[in-house]
């Protein structure tokens, strides 16, 4: 029931099929329902709240008509994306509000009063109390993408100022990966009689994904990391860390060694972060590394392996993280290491997807004649790590990412060159 225009532009961006959830959700929020779609990350959902949101935009076309929370900064920039592309040829014009970026140029942008607002709350809510001439009385549509992540990351109290500014008469769209208690909460406070349209009810991960672990001491984490990437060379990478240190460390170990990575963290400043991952979307670089945080609902397309190399703490952390490979229907591989002190862990998270994981076959004799090598790149690391916190202490700005961490130059008879800072 979508329009022609509209499938125009789904055809150029090579979207032939609509997905279970598109399938499901399009033509109740066509007729105007409220709808609560439940689909795991990489179900195409992002079509399906801005497909009827468009269509009612060319209906009856006024500024400030939706708004779209989001939890993560990353995943705001994707869904702009998306709906430029799918509105082009109807002039669409959207708004990023995400923190990290200057609330001037925003404030600016927002007096433009485009069609659609993707936003982070917190930063939503800072320009409806501070920015004048700035409000949402006249919104049509809200859509709440991840609300069992936004609500995790304690956005309770920015949502329920939004859901106070906003008009009562209002279509709302809500997403979830998850059904959780908070969320239920939400949906009573936000919508009207909802439609639900749940494209999968349990955990799972998806069919075409092989999923690994590899029971490893932990002293010898990294040569077998080394040793994966070795021996599934020519594969794009996701490797997951547990905290934004450990990111840091096992980039410049693995530049050490001479493998193009990238992080991805909390502490890089907004632009480093999508200066990373476009590197990493562009091919440039195969390997990224990031924490939880970094990885929510973003669209990198091509990832061939997750390699989960700091077990989550969170079960359902393990679904979102091997969410990342295997998207659209491709194929993907994903390998969780376990040390000996995440047995427990583990067994959740088998117990959470209902599958037990195969052992991925490796050579033990090969990962190690690796270690020499890697311990030496560790003291490096380590060095570099050091070098970096000085550095921030004195100058004190965040000059993270490749020039500050380019393989430094270990010539010139053991004397380190020093780099112009």
């Amino acid at each position: 029931g979508v329009t022609d225009v509209l499938c125009e532009a789904c055809d150029q961006l090579g979207w032939k099929v609509p997905t279970k959830i598109q399938i499901e959700a399009i033509p109740v929020a066509l007729q105007g329902r409220d709808v609560i779609g439940l689909a795991e990350t990489g179900s195409g959902k992002t079509g399906a709240f801005a497909l009827p949101i468009l269509q009612a935009l060319l209906e009856t076309p006024q500024r400030l008509f939706a708004l779209v929370l989001t939890p993560t900064r990353e995943l705001a920039f994707q869904i702009s994306e998306q709906f430029e592309a799918l509105g082009s040829s109807i002039g669409v014009q959207s708004t990023v509000i995400v923190g990290g970026i200057d609330t001037m140029s925003q404030s600016l942008a927002l007096a433009k009063k485009p069609h659609v607002i993707i936003a982070t709350p917190g930063r939503l809510v800072d320009h409806l109390e501070n920015t004048k001439g700035f409000n949402l009385r006249a919104l049509k549509f809200l859509v709440m993408d991840e609300a069992d992540r936004i609500l995790n990351m304690d956005f309770e109290t920015e949502v329920d100022k939004i859901l106070k500014v906003i008009p009562r008469d209002r279509k709302t769209f809500l997403f979830s990966a998850t059904m959780t208690k908070k969320v239920q909460k939400l949906q009573r406070a936000a919508l009207k009689n909802p439609v639900k349209c749940a494209v999968s009810s349990k955990y799972q991960t998806v069919e075409k994904l092989q999923q690994y672990y590899i029971f490893i001491p932990s002293k010898f984490k990294d040569s077998y990391l080394v040793y994966i990437l070795n021996e599934l060379a020519g594969n794009s990478f996701m490797i997951f860390c547990s905290t934004c240190n450990n990111t840091q460390r096992t980039a410049l170990l693995l530049r050490n060694l001479g493998f193009t990575a990238i992080p991805l963290h909390g502490q890089m400043s907004q632009n480093k972060r999508l200066g990373s991952l476009n590197k990493f979307k562009a091919k440039a670089r195969s390997i990224l590394l990031a924490t939880d945080v970094a990885s929510r609902g973003l669209d990198i397309p091509h990832v061939d392996v997750v390699i989960n190399f700091d077990i989550p703490t969170h079960s359902k952390d393990y679904i979102h993280r091997v969410g990342r490979t295997a998207r659209a229907g491709r194929s993907g591989k994903s390998i969780t290491f376990v040390t000996q002190y995440d047995v427990e862990l583990f067994q959740r998270i088998e117990h959470l997807i209902g599958k037990k994981l195969p052992a991925f076959p490796m050579q033990e004799e090969e990962v190690m004649m690796l270690t020499e090598r890697v311990a030496e790149a560790q003291r490096f690391a380590r060095m570099e790590l050091r070098e970096q916190g000085e550095k921030k202490r004195s100058r004190n700005d965040d000059d993270d990412t490749e020039e500050a961490l380019g393989v430094r130059n270990k010539v010139a008879g053991g004397k380190k060159k020093k780099r112009k800072a």
